[in-house]
């Protein structure tokens, strides 16, 4: 019976790989039909009780080609994440005082990623946007961003964990931020800044995804300011515009700077106790030409607690330092530009996700 069978599956596979299989396209999607859906059916006793005549036949139709094309599975794999998180608090003839407040922070994360035997590519995309409103006072926002990461690996072995890589990040916000309550003149907006990276180097991912770590000796850093009254103050490092004695512009400022220099990046996701994962994510940069040694700094770190599949809550501080960037503050109602400093902020929400 055993000769006969593995005379039935090589007999079998000859006829359907000449006429079937013909181009290379399609030498991936034979094997992949083999392990997929004709040895667990060859390994069934229920068929391999048939006659070989009729088991032939049903093979046949098991691997026509309309059918099992909807049987194997994508190399593509994607993630969607919508989120809402609210906090509010409100006061009603409380003795003690209080201002009545309510905040709203909008999440979208977007991933897609091809992975096949030694590539791999993921791209990711992520919106926040968050705005608060108190009594007596207009709204206000709290969170904007739009980022963009896209990675693709190819590694020599199939077992490894390690990727030559290529990296792209794209980084801006939405809408206008102002230094509040001035209202009247933003301080950035749309596309300034926005910032790109583009370099290659070696990523390591462990098997269970948790961990990636990047690596780029040769990274390109562009700073892009593509409002012209933002550019002209050289806000955001580009290089401002050069003014006459009588306070008229001369050279319009760059609105744009190109940097080269080397990229690290960490992203690190652990269950540290049941229903609570600490995540965070560093990148450090620093410029081969301009300044070396000086580390542009950006920290994310975040507690998030699961109460269901729907509801979580999370506590998140993000770290921020870049020299280019520096720190403006009033001083008897004059505006005062000071060096760069560290930047913080801190986040606690409670919302609903939803996954698709």
């Amino acid at each position: 019976m055993k000769v006969q069978l593995s005379l039935l599956i090589i007999t079998f596979l000859f006829t359907i790989t000449i006429p079937v299989f013909s181009q290379s396209a399609k030498d991936t999607i034979q094997t992949d039909t083999i392990k997929k859906i004709i040895l667990p059916v060859l390994n069934d006793n229920f068929y391999r009780k048939m006659p070989p005549a009729k088991l032939k036949y049903t093979l046949a139709k098991l691997v026509a080609l309309p059918e099992f094309e909807k049987k194997l599975p994508s190399c593509w794999g994607k993630k969607n994440i919508l989120g809402f998180d609210i906090s509010e608090i409100a006061f009603v003839n409380w003795s003690a005082g209080g201002t009545s407040s309510i905040s709203g922070l909008f999440k979208a994360d977007f991933n897609r990623t091809y992975e096949k035997k030694l590539v791999k590519w993921v791209n990711e995309l992520s919106i926040r946007y968050g705005m608060n409103k108190q009594d007596g006072i207009e709204i206000r926002k709290t969170d904007d961003a739009f980022r963009f990461n896209s990675t693709f690996g190819h590694r020599q072995d199939p077992e490894s964990t390690w990727f030559h890589s290529a990296k792209l990040n794209f980084n801006t916000q939405l809408t206008n931020g102002y230094k509040y309550p001035n209202k009247d003149n933003p301080i950035s907006r749309l596309f300034a800044p926005a910032y790109m990276f583009l370099g290659v180097g070696a990523e390591n991912t462990t098997k269970s995804k948790s961990h990636v770590l990047y690596l780029s000796p040769f990274t390109y850093k562009a700073t892009f300011v593509w409002d012209q009254t933002l550019a002209d103050k050289g806000a955001f490092g580009v290089e401002k515009a050069i003014y006459d004695k009588d306070g008229n512009i001369i050279t319009k400022g760059k609105r744009s700077k190109n940097e080269l220099g080397f990229l690290i990046t960490n992203q690190y996701k652990k269950e540290i106790y049941k229903n609570v994962i600490f995540v965070n994510n560093l990148s450090l940069y620093s410029d081969y030409v301009n300044n070396f040694g000086n580390v542009d700094v950006d920290c994310d770190l975040g507690l998030n607690l699961v109460v269901n599949q729907y509801v979580k809550a999370n506590i998140g501080t993000r770290i921020l330092y870049d020299d280019d960037i520096k720190n403006k503050t009033e001083v008897a109602g004059v505006q005062v530009t000071e060096g760069p400093k560290t930047q913080l902020k801190q986040v606690l929400g409670v919302g609903i996700t939803y996954a698709f």
